[in-house]
């Protein structure tokens, strides 16, 4: 009796593992361009990115203007003047390095800001992909726009469509299945 409910119970694991496993993929930046929130994030990051760079800009001039003030009047000024000059000429880049790493720098305030904005985004999709997976009994949906290489990929197992769907973007009519 032992035996035939072992060999029972090890039938039953090998049906389990024949069962194949089910891929797809999705494409998303092809969706994220197509949400509208994604367009208002950009609008509101390039908003912000053209604002550091007047600022940005602003103390490039006055650094040049320093400069070429100090080269007009260098032959004028005693040794501590022209001290002074560079000196405040020397803080004045310092303070723009300083803000130009702060606000592009990696991890700056443009990145930072970045990901406060596409969080969300991320959010909506993965929900909306995990519902793709759950309708169309998905084991595995792949990102064909992040790092992982996809050598080949065959277009019927594209859910880029469905998800744009579920996110109320896409056009029904479209869809492969």
């Amino acid at each position: 009796m032992k035996k035939l409910l072992f060999v029972g119970l090890c039938i039953l694991v090998n049906l389990s593992n024949a069962y194949a496993q089910r891929f797809g993929y999705i494409d998303s930046q092809v969706i994220i361009e197509q949400l509208p929130e994604y367009q208002e994030a950009e609008a509101s990051l390039q908003k912000l990115t053209d604002k550091w760079l007047g600022q940005l800009d602003k103390m490039k001039a006055e650094i040049a203007d320093l400069e070429r003030a100090y080269a007009h009047e260098e032959i004028l000024l005693t040794p501590e003047m022209k001290q002074e000059k560079l000196d405040k000429i020397a803080e004045l880049k310092e303070a723009m390095r300083e803000f130009q790493t702060n606000h592009f720098g990696y991890e700056g305030l443009l990145y930072s800001k970045r990901m406060e904005f596409m969080k969300p985004l991320q959010d909506k999709i993965s929900k909306a992909c995990e519902t793709v997976a759950r309708q169309k009994k998905l084991n595995f949906i792949f990102d064909k726009a992040s790092d992982l290489t996809l050598i080949y990929s065959d277009p019927k197992y594209n859910y880029t469509d469905f998800v744009l769907d579920e996110l109320g973007e896409g056009d029904p009519e479209d869809s492969p299945r």
